[in-house]
């Protein structure tokens, strides 16, 4: 009857004991755990308790929550996190009792803790702008909630930490009956500063998009808030910053080398633009940076969903998911280093666990592109590639400075002449299905399967 979902990222202290929980309870047929790519053991503890554990097809929260809704079964889903402590016995009780006596479609978990900074400074006064008729809820970000299986699957699930807020809003705008349940006090695990003002970022973008969705609000803000997150992020992932010591530094390249293909011109295809780019392509007459301006506008009105279900849709390259995982319980950070747009490769990094991407950044107002681009500020380096003014080799070198990972320490993924410079540049490099003796010369030639490259890479850290 009811079924428990609950997303996991490196959790391993405490989730075997929220499974326990969760199957204690008599009203409980399942418990799914979502990992999102967690390296930490997460998965083996959570089996050990006796959940069923799934991956997410997408890192981020959200994305989790909807994976768990399609993977179970239950009339009932309740979300729970997997980090809580001290839970109240009757907590599932008292979640899905106002659903079974069919008095609410949605039950949010009212708690008492200390009060949580995104709460009180970012999603309470926007709520109380926007929709005051919501600010009365105790805990409007909170994961732990119930909800009716018929009312999910009606509503949009945002895959990024907007998600439990985005469904309040929505439930309530259309009409759905809406509960809050007191479940006594709860215990969360703290987070830092900057990964609060990422989540904080996430929570505006997505109150914002509803209150234009919904009439309150003109879109141009919406658009306005997205591109101020784009910014932030461009120079370099909060995750740089807010992790552990870093063993090593893995960077690949995505076109040909995570994915099977070209995320440009699968767009183009789609779009009936191939014509206008064959000019620009892999035009060696061009500089690097006239080349991707000239892209760009050729891209001018197309839709972003388009760029964005390209990027979700298309062929990993075997092993990916796999390789970049492993790397990353071995202390490597991990990330994609492209001359597309991060409007791809953001959605690509999600779907390899990666923990982040540097990318050009395409313009768009209205949901379309405008042809307009900003090229990221890390392509450049003062002291850096002396034949290429824009160069891959170029964002080595900013990681390095700004992480102190040595040369030797430093893996580097590519398959096309424009990964060459990278390749040289870094301590370790593989030409994957490498296009031309150029980029073969630069470093091992693997094929077909990313997992190659683990062995030796592996084997030589031990050595090391």
């Amino acid at each position: 009857m009811v079924s428990i979902v609950i997303p996991a990222l490196n959790e391993s202290t405490r989730i075997g004991s929220v499974v326990q929980f969760a199957r204690n309870s008599p009203l409980v047929s399942e418990v799914v755990v979502v990992d999102d790519g967690s390296v930490d053991g997460t998965p083996k503890e959570a089996r050990n308790a006796g959940a069923r554990v799934i991956t997410s097809s997408l890192l981020g929260k959200g994305a989790s929550m909807e994976d768990g809704l399609r993977a179970t079964s239950g009339s009932v889903i309740v979300y729970l996190d997997g980090d809580l402590d001290g839970l109240n016995p009757a907590l599932i009780e008292s979640l899905v009792a106002p659903i079974l006596a069919d008095r609410a479609d949605l039950v949010k978990a009212k708690f008492s803790r200390e009060a949580g900074r995104v709460t009180v400074l970012t999603a309470k006064p926007l709520l109380r702008v926007f929709f005051p008729e919501l600010a009365h809820f105790a805990q409007p970000l909170g994961g732990i909630a119930a909800i009716r299986r018929s009312t999910a699957e009606r509503l949009r699930i945002e895959t990024d930490y907007g998600a439990d807020l985005g469904l309040l809003i929505d439930a309530v705008m259309l009409g759905f009956r809406v509960e809050e349940a007191d479940i006594g006090y709860l215990a969360h695990e703290s987070q830092t500063l900057d990964a609060l003002g990422q989540m904080a970022m996430q929570v505006v973008r997505t109150l914002i998009d509803r209150a234009r969705r919904f009439g309150r609000l003109n879109g141009s803000h919406v658009e306005e808030v997205e591109e101020v997150e784009r910014h932030a992020n461009d120079e370099l992932a909060i995750q740089l910053e807010t992790d552990g010591e870093i063993q090593g530094l893995a960077l690949f390249d995505m076109d040909g080398t995570l994915i099977q293909g070209r995320t440009v011109s699968e767009v183009a295809a789609l779009a009936g633009k191939t014509g206008q780019l064959v000019e620009f392509l892999d035009n060696p007459r061009l500089r690097d940076e006239v080349r991707a301006q000239s892209i760009a506008e050729a891209l001018r009105g197309v839709p972003k969903r388009l760029f964005e279900t390209v990027a979700r849709e298309i062929p990993l390259t075997a092993g990916a998911v796999e390789t970049i995982r492993a790397l990353r319980r071995n202390g490597f950070r991990v990330g994609i280093v492209s001359d597309s747009y991060r409007v791809a490769t953001e959605i690509v990094r999600r779907r390899v666990f990666a923990d982040f991407s540097v990318a050009n950044l395409l313009r768009f107002s209205g949901g379309t592109a405008t042809g307009g681009l900003t090229l990221s500020a890390m392509f450049t380096h003062s002291a850096g590639c002396p034949d290429h003014g824009s160069c891959k080799s170029n964002v080595l070198r900013h990681l390095r400075e700004r992480l102190g990972v040595p040369a030797n320490d430093v893996l580097a993924v590519g398959d096309n002449t424009n990964d060459a410079c990278m390749l040289r540049l870094a301590g370790t490099s593989f030409a994957f299905e490498p296009k031309g003796s150029v980029v073969a010369a630069c470093g091992q030639v693997i094929r077909r399967d990313l997992r190659a490259l683990l062995t030796p890479t592996l084997r030589r850290r031990a050595a090391a």
